[in-house]
């Protein structure tokens, strides 16, 4: 069995408007979500043993801010996942060494909604998915299993959704000091 974190950058900072998007720092209410939501990933045992993130000065702070939760997986930084469709993504992740059992991705919207979507099509039903039909907000992980041995089996209407963290799902200790 394999298993997908899809985790999409905490809540960014539009402060300054003349930084390129590319270099948009997390906003002060990200700082907070992403360790949260890292945190409860670990609680639920669901920690990566490699990582490829998008290159964004956001994602790479999500990353950092995580970090102490994640138990140091491999991480690689990958130009292609910045604001990757739904087909570059899947590509990325179907590349992914198959010695990898938990693999995390942190990218963008929409890219990241549509794929986690195209993995569950017609796959489930239940609470956690409709949540995810609705929205992938930011700070939000979906852990996706899939029932293979190889990456490159991991596709369309192939995954099971397993977890969805949103930062205001969490609990009240944790979400009161988002």
């Amino acid at each position: 069995m394999k298993t997908l974190i899809l985790l999409r950058h905490a809540k960014s900072s539009w402060d300054d408007d003349s930084l390129p998007d590319h270099d948009r720092p997390l906003a002060p209410r990200g700082r907070r979500a992403a360790p949260a939501v890292a945190a409860r990933l670990r609680e639920l045992d669901v920690v990566p043993d490699y990582v490829i993130s998008s290159t964004s000065v956001r994602t790479r702070q999500t990353l950092q801010l995580a970090g102490d939760h994640l138990e140091s997986p491999t991480v690689d930084f990958d130009e292609a996942v910045y604001l990757a469709g739904p087909g570059r993504l899947l590509r990325i992740v179907q590349d992914a060494d198959d010695s990898i059992e938990t693999l995390m991705l942190v990218g963008h919207n929409p890219g990241m909604h549509e794929l986690a979507m195209a993995f569950l099509e017609d796959a489930q039903e239940g609470r956690p998915l409709e949540r995810l039909d609705a929205k992938f907000p930011t700070a939000a992980a979906a852990v996706i299993e899939f029932d293979v041995d190889r990456w490159a089996d991991a596709g369309p209407g192939r995954g099971r959704l397993s977890h969805f963290i949103r930062p205001k799902d969490l609990p009240s200790a944790q979400r009161d000091r988002l």
